[in-house]
């Protein structure tokens, strides 16, 4: 990428607002004014929005505070004016029901944020789940140049010695203190210990399994999506997107540029290399298709991959030992890119002007256990596997390299709950009619029915069952789950049970077949009986009558087609046009 300007400052964007010598122009000036700024802060110089999910009850973010001023550091560098935009926050543990539930509403804020203020490029940060996706669509929509800039991940847990991880180490935790092995004590122990700094889970949970996929589409500075975020380098990576976003300014380096459907196909290589959460799959599909009709992904290039590209992250869930903390020691994103660059279209342009090839050239393997080589892989394939049947003609999803070999391919007998609470209170008695050869079936929990399709796919194992030392049962839901989570649980299920999908149709009793070598998810009962209990359906009276939660169910789509909503797609109709100004 040539480093010549090709925009010229009347050319930039955000001179509509300030250059006219009119009353209009007038007023923004004279307010910028009021601010404190003078023209020597915007005239000739790009106006860089920074896009901050900052908020005091998410600790995947606490250090943003002051990470925004690192970039407003860099952008100052550079000859930029930075502005602060808060957006969405969206802290994983704390929004009820489901932060998934308004993931599109902060790529609706992001949008029109980016687009009704004078913007020339952004710098987004995010990080906790849902703000990776959320902040990219809606940036991706606007159209500007930007630079994401990913949270990273917080430092390893600790407890008596033990090494803990994000989410994984608390279901594991959770099982024995339910089995009675573990005291109060120890459990609150475990509570002070699993979460020590700021940053987002260090597992491979839907956190760094995006802020990696941003990083395989160019979109981060290379190495930036697993640097810890308690480590120095962080904060000099803070400072080098405010500098960069300057200069794609001047490049006029924007999305439309960067991605093309290669693209998202590194992708989803690099998401089946690190062992990823099935998340990844709902929010990479939706991004594809706000970058537009051309880059648009689906479940099947998802399935191809995982059949031909190996886990080569030692990381756990999908690993048994190693955290984000030994990925970024061992080289990070760009050594496990290295590793695996038989599997990428190398030639593609990322964000700093450059491409793959070139960013990756250079980068080394520091523990060849953490990252694995093609030739000895953690697991030759399985990150994710599609399964279609009459249970799921738009498929389900499942996470081979998480579950015991054994439930591969396995037929049980269905147990169904129609509500997460039904399902608690079952799990919990100690008389309920369960073996560990069954399926639990949870309905009701799908974009529409949950509402927001809340991650509770990894159903609790009965109680009756950990007592006995079982660990892992095939669970089937139109939901998602934890991508710290593991386990033989099938998610996803489309169309969701809630809207008359066929898992509307299960009864307890029922036989069910899984076969993951084969994509097979099948409910063992005849066409006609299929056909009498489809005609047989009610709907359920709807979730929301009123508010954002009414619009959420009105134009939500399925897992999928990503979860957007469909008014939102890029195909949905005309580009938006630039807002007038009188």
């Amino acid at each position: 990428m040539t480093s010549s300007h090709k925009k010229s400052p009347d050319s930039l964007r955000s001179a509509r607002w300030f250059k006219p010598d009119d009353l209009r122009s007038f007023g923004h000036r004279s307010r910028a004014m009021q601010l404190g700024l003078g023209p020597e802060d915007w005239v000739g110089k790009p106006v860089i929005a920074i896009v901050n999910t900052w908020s005091d009850i998410n600790p995947c973010h606490t250090h943003f505070k002051q990470r925004v001023e690192d970039v407003k550091r860099g952008i100052l560098q550079a000859g930029g004016m930075p502005l602060e935009l808060p957006a969405l926050s969206l802290a994983e543990a704390f929004v009820r029901p489901s932060p998934m539930l308004y993931r599109n509403l902060l790529a609706m804020e992001t949008e029109e944020l980016i687009r009704s203020h004078p913007i020339d490029g952004a710098v987004l940060m995010g990080g906790c789940d849902k703000t990776t996706p959320g902040l990219v669509m809606g940036a991706l929509s606007a159209g500007v140049p930007f630079v994401y800039l990913p949270a990273g991940p917080m430092l390893r847990g600790n407890w008596n010695g033990k090494v803990l991880g994000s989410g994984s180490d608390a279901w594991k935790y959770w099982d024995e203190r339910r089995a009675g092995k573990i005291t109060e004590v120890q459990w609150l122990e475990v509570e002070a210990g699993i979460a020590r700094t700021h940053g987002t889970c260090m597992t491979m949970g839907t956190a760094a399994t995006m802020m990696g996929i941003a990083e395989a589409l160019g979109l981060t500075l290379p190495g930036a999506s697993s640097i810890p975020a308690a480590d120095a380098n962080h904060t000099r990576m803070s400072a080098a997107c405010g500098r960069r976003i300057v200069e794609m300014v001047w490049e006029d380096l924007t999305p439309s540029r960067v991605l093309t459907r290669k693209s998202f196909e590194n992708a989803i290589a690099v998401a089946m290399a690190m062992g990823c959460s099935t998340n990844a799959i709902i929010h990479l599909v939706a991004m594809s298709r706000r970058a537009g009709p051309a880059c648009a992904i689906s479940l099947d290039d998802f399935d191809a991959a995982s059949r031909k590209v190996p886990v080569i992250a030692n990381i756990r869930p999908s690993g048994s030992t190693y955290l984000m903390e030994d990925f970024y020691y061992a080289g990070g994103m760009p050594a496990l890119m290295h590793n695996m660059s038989k599997h990428l279209h190398v030639e593609q342009m990322t964000i700093n002007g450059k491409t793959i090839g070139e960013n990756i050239a250079d980068a080394k393997v520091h523990n060849d256990d953490v990252i694995r080589s093609l030739d000895n892989p953690l697991y030759a394939e399985g990150a994710l596997a599609v399964l279609r049947g009459n249970l799921a003609p738009d498929g389900a999803v499942i996470k081979p390299s998480a579950c015991e070999p054994r439930f591969l391919k396995h037929t049980g007998r269905a147990i169904v709950f129609d509500s997460y609470p039904e399902m608690k209170l079952a799990v919990d008695d100690e008389n309920l009619d369960v073996t560990a050869d069954d399926i639990l079936v949870l309905r009701n929990a799908g974009p529409k029915g949950g509402p927001g399709m809340p991650e509770w796919g990894m159903l609790p194992i009965p109680t009756k069952l950990v007592k006995q030392g079982v660990r892992d049962m095939i669970r089937l839901s139109d939901s998602r789950m934890s991508g710290t989570s593991y386990g033989a649980c099938i998610l996803h299920a489309a169309p969701e049970s809630y809207v008359g999908g066929p898992l509307a149709l299960v009864k307890t009793g029922d036989m069910i077949s899984v076969d993951v070598p084969n994509r097979s998810l099948h409910l063992e009962i005849s066409d006609e009986e299929f056909a009498k209990r489809k005609a047989a359906w009610q709907p359920a009276p709807p979730r929301y009558e009123r508010g954002y939660g009414w619009m959420f169910s009105k134009h939500i789509l399925q897992a999928n087609e990503g979860c957007d909503f469909d008014f939102l797609e890029t195909a949905f109709g005309a580009p938006v046009k630039e807002p007038a100004i009188y």
